[in-house]
């Protein structure tokens, strides 16, 4: 059981050098590289305005954060939270970047450059040349963004959840065949050895609907007769 964790936050602006801070963080719980429904989130207060430009991409305004958390309150929770496995996120040195800016503000270590997966560069990888954003993948991949009307960190980390299982070679990766009672939230695939092999003998309509679907078919290749 590999356990890792998918996060995004939203931020007043794009540079946490020049005074931008974090104000909501998600994270979801990924096993096996699949979610769990464990999940962190926290909207923060950042100790200064939002901008009204940032409150046009991700829908967050100084009402929204007002009397919300400072960061040093949920450093603690968040860590626990992320744990000791690889750290998942869109772009994500721009994420690294900004928390790290928070955890030196509290004289806490850097989250290691060694933990960070980053999804864009993963996408770029396999889609070469063709744009990349969220956005852009979910619609790639068929998943749904109708909720999606501003970048919610949430609502984001829930996208990119199934975006990562795409990327990362879907959901058949996540079967376990190995049975981990541990965990009630997790999906649990069992085999069991010595089962009695059970016999399912057709009907005879069933025989004869199938003979007549098969001689519709041009050259079936498992027909002998």
């Amino acid at each position: 059981m590999i356990r890792s964790v998918l996060f995004d936050t939203e931020t007043t602006g794009l540079d946490p050098l020049t005074g931008d801070r974090v104000i909501e963080i998600a994270a979801l719980e990924l096993i096996n590289d699949l979610p769990t429904g464990l999940h962190f989130h926290a909207l923060i207060d950042p100790q200064r305005d939002i901008p009204s430009d940032a409150t046009r991409i991700h829908g967050i305004a100084n009402a929204h954060i007002a009397g919300k958390p400072l960061f040093d309150s949920v450093a603690a929770e968040l860590l626990a939270f992320f744990g000791e496995g690889k750290l998942i996120a869109h772009n994500a040195p721009f994420d690294f970047g900004f928390l790290n800016a928070e955890f030196a503000r509290l004289g806490l270590p850097s989250l290691p450059r060694a933990r960070m997966v980053d999804t864009l560069i993963l996408a770029k990888q396999r889609f070469p040349g063709m744009p990349n954003s969220l956005d852009a993948l979910c619609r790639r991949f068929n998943i749904d963004l109708s909720a999606r009307t501003t970048h919610n960190a949430l609502l984001d980390c829930k996208l990119l959840a199934d975006v990562y299982v795409e990327l990362t070679g879907g959901r058949q990766r996540g079967l376990s065949l190995a049975a981990d009672r541990g965990r009630s939230n997790v999906a649990v695939y069992t085999h069991t050895a010595n089962r009695t092999p059970r016999l399912f003998q057709p009907t005879e309509a069933e025989l004869t609907a199938h003979e007549a679907f098969v001689r519709l078919l041009k050259d079936p290749i498992w027909r002998t007769e």
